[in-house]
């Protein structure tokens, strides 16, 4: 009695220890399941914040990259008006020498003109000397300052000076200064009569206009 009993505690102990070891294959193929599923949703996360982080670092790349070009175009921009500044001054210190030197060519102008005048004047000069030094003779004295004269204005003429033509012409403002008028049977009326002080035109221009009278 007592060995049928142990026969069947003993079957009944196999059947569990069957049954615990199914239930210990199961638990392990379903750990396993759970580790490989971990497994995967931890690599997808891991990729997923690699992805994140290269795309943080491309932004940041691009800023970079968009600062360095903000950068060198404002460097660019900073040249560009430097250039600007230099050429500015080089022209205006180029304005001044030239101004400088076309003042210094006009002065020299002017000293060489009025050195050649003066050159001319002396020989004239000289003939007042001698014609004053001269006893009056009479009609030699009068011929000799008349071609004493004729020198010099024929002197003044070939520098520019010329005499206004004014008796028997038109009265015109430009050239004759009417300090009187009078009547007259000679002359037309506003014609110049006769001439008071001569005027003069210098290359054309007038430096003193003819004082006349001129015909009611």
């Amino acid at each position: 009695m007592t060995t049928k009993v142990d026969n069947t505690a003993s079957e009944e102990n196999k059947v569990c220890e069957e049954e615990f070891s199914d239930n210990s294959e199961k638990a392990g193929d379903g750990c396993a399941e759970n580790a490989e599923e971990a497994e995967a949703k931890a690599e997808e996360a891991a990729d997923t914040e690699e992805k994140a982080d290269a795309d943080e670092a491309g932004s940041d790349e691009q800023d970079a990259e968009s600062g360095t070009d903000e950068a060198g175009q404002e460097t660019g921009s900073e040249e560009e008006d430097e250039d600007l500044k230099t050429k500015h001054l080089r022209l205006m210190a180029d304005f001044q020498n030239y101004k400088r030197r076309s003042e210094e060519a006009k002065t020299m102008s002017y000293s060489h003109g009025k050195e050649d005048l003066l050159t001319d004047l002396l020989p004239i000069i000289d003939n007042f000397e001698r014609a004053l030094e001269s006893e009056d003779d009479g009609g030699n004295f009068k011929e000799g300052m008349e071609m004493i004269f004729k020198q010099l204005m024929d002197i003044l003429e070939r520098t520019g000076l010329k005499e206004i033509e004014a008796k028997g012409k038109e009265f015109d403002p430009n050239y004759h200064n009417a300090v009187m008028t009078e009547d007259s049977d000679e002359y037309e009326s506003n014609y110049v009569s006769e001439v008071l002080q001569k005027g003069y035109t210098f290359k054309d221009k007038v430096i003193r206009p003819s004082m006349v009278k001129v015909t009611n």
